[in-house]
């Protein structure tokens, strides 16, 4: 039954499957893909029933780590990184040797989630700043059909939080997703590339009108045709070694400029 109502009420947008690049081309993904990407997503929110039903926001997966965690030490300037899967699988003790830098990504994510547990994984940490990174499963749909206006009302909401508690903030672009493998054709048909764009113009323009940073890691990853770089990415969503080592600078080049506000 609720698989079968999610089916009905799917965003037309992955349906069709038809959207436009940056570039201005239309951009369809083979009729086969776009039916095995809606039963991937069907079969992935069913299996994350039990999750959504007890603990919409996954509040234990970071409790115990929670507590373990000391306050900040005197100068000390913590970061918080925020997200999906792609802040989850980034491996910050590599990337920023060093650096007082915590990471708070929850695969599978979307900001209906995040703001759930934002309390209790960023603000009660007491970071000093905290680089938001989501989006991209709200577009997919990962916990049902979301308009792009619900997705801002989302993200303004995480603001006025961290504004509130006196944090940094950085809002991050969505990244941009490729069909140029065998294993990205689900993640890309799921995702229309138009929705990223608008969704970044957004996150730009609002960042820029109330006095936040944004990181923008799609140009950085984008290629002639307003994709994802095949070579960035395997699935063609998740950053593999190379995509992380551009990602890496940019976002300690944000964080930098948020500290020294």
């Amino acid at each position: 039954m609720f698989v079968s109502l999610f089916c009905m009420r799917f965003p037309i947008y992955v349906l069709l499957a038809i959207s436009l690049s940056a570039s201005g081309q239309a951009v369809t993904p083979e009729p086969d893909h776009v039916a095995d990407s809606i039963r991937n997503l069907e079969h992935y929110r069913e299996t994350m029933i039990p999750t959504y039903m007890s603990d919409f926001g996954q509040l234990g997966r970071y409790k115990k780590d929670n507590a373990a965690l000391s306050a900040p030490k005197p100068g000390e300037k913590r970061v918080v990184f925020f997200g999906d899967s792609i802040t989850d699988a980034w491996h910050l003790d590599y990337y920023f040797p060093g650096k007082p830098y915590i990471n708070r990504g929850i695969s599978g994510q979307t900001t209906s989630q995040m703001l759930v547990r934002f309390h209790q994984d960023v603000i009660n940490l007491q970071p000093a700043t905290v680089v938001i990174l989501a989006g991209t499963n709200d577009i997919a749909g990962n916990t049902g059909p979301i308009s792009i206006e619900d997705i801002e009302a989302n993200y303004v909401s995480l603001a006025e939080l961290a504004r509130a508690h006196g944090i940094h903030i950085v809002f991050s672009s969505v990244t941009p997703v490729h069909n140029s493998t065998p294993q990205s054709q689900n993640f890309f048909a799921q995702r229309d590339p138009a929705k990223i764009l608008a969704l970044n113009a957004w996150l730009k323009n609002y960042s820029a009108a109330n006095g936040l940073l944004y990181l923008d890691y799609f140009s950085a990853m984008v290629d002639q045709h307003g994709l994802l770089r095949k070579d960035l990415a395997e699935d063609g969503l998740h950053p593999n070694d190379t995509g992380y080592r551009i990602m890496a600078p940019l976002a300690e080049g944000a964080i930098a400029e948020a500290l020294g506000r």
